[in-house]
């Protein structure tokens, strides 16, 4: 891992996520880049190209500039090497735009999630970035002083077309050289027998190089539910799935366990799209 990008928008969520990447970035011989989009109101946005316009842009933009190196000189990233970047764009398109432009190895973003018809109709930026990013996301929900990663849970229902993000999932689980738990929840809906489910992920496993794991069945009402309790029970560190990336009616539809995990599990999740 050579670099990690923190997404802020300076609020105290923001600023756990990078005290997170601080860590990981120490441990880890990492560059850190933290990126502010600057949203712009919308009839700025159409009066863009106006002259009365640009002073109050450049005016925002140095306020934002003046930020990120007042974040740079904070005592825990001493020592990093910091990129800051600041750039006119919406948020989450911004982040993704950039992402495109430039090879990272790592997102990390703060979330306080959404509930409620916020949920369903806008949701988070960070919820539309874990669904887009080719890039794996950690989402931090809670400031945490001493980020060590134990034990990761990692729920599948290990099918093919997972294999490519496990990979990337095994490159993370070296960093931190945890205890990996494997783990499928079967819903009345998605019932498997143990039998079943265990010669599933036997297969699965024999193309990987794989590290010290266990692997458990969880019954429960709904898949979220069975990750997050199982999560709590195990007291694990981290939750970590794939996301098919749904978007639209498709998304409204059919949900996604990942974002749903973002918006309402208190551990950290990491995400790797399929």
């Amino acid at each position: 891992m050579k670099k990690i990008l923190i997404p802020t928008d300076f609020s105290k969520y923001a600023d756990e996520a990078i005290e997170v990447g601080a860590q990981i970035a120490k441990e880890n011989d990492c560059e850190i880049i933290l990126i502010h989009m600057l949203e712009l109101p919308g009839q700025m946005n159409d009066a863009i190209t106006g002259a009365t316009s640009i002073p109050e842009i450049m005016l925002f933009k140095r306020k934002a500039e003046e930020t990120l190196k007042s974040i740079k000189n904070r005592p825990y990233l001493a020592g990093l090497k910091i990129t800051e970047v600041v750039r006119l764009d919406g948020a989450y398109q911004g982040i993704n735009n950039y992402i495109k432009q430039h090879s990272m190895d790592l997102i990390i973003m703060g979330s306080h999630g959404a509930t409620g018809i916020n949920e369903i109709i806008i949701g988070s930026n960070t919820e539309k970035v874990v669904r887009q990013s080719e890039t794996p996301v950690l989402v931090i929900k809670n400031k945490i002083d001493d980020f060590k990663v134990k034990k990761i849970v990692f729920a599948s229902d290990f099918s093919k077309d997972i294999k490519k993000p496990f990979q990337k999932l095994l490159d993370f689980n070296k960093l931190f050289g945890s205890k990996l738990k494997l783990l499928m929840v079967c819903t009345p809906n998605s019932f498997k027998s143990t039998t079943t489910a265990r010669k599933i992920v036997t297969d699965f496993v024999a193309d990987f190089d794989m590290p010290e794991y266990s692997f458990e069945i969880h019954n429960e009402s709904n898949i979220e539910k069975g990750i997050i309790n199982y999560a709590e029970e195990k007291k694990a560190d981290l939750i970590a799935l794939c996301t098919h990336g749904r978007t639209g009616l498709g998304h409204f539809f059919t949900g996604s366990i990942s974002e749903d995990l973002v918006n309402h599990a208190t551990k950290p999740v990491l995400t790797f799209k399929i």
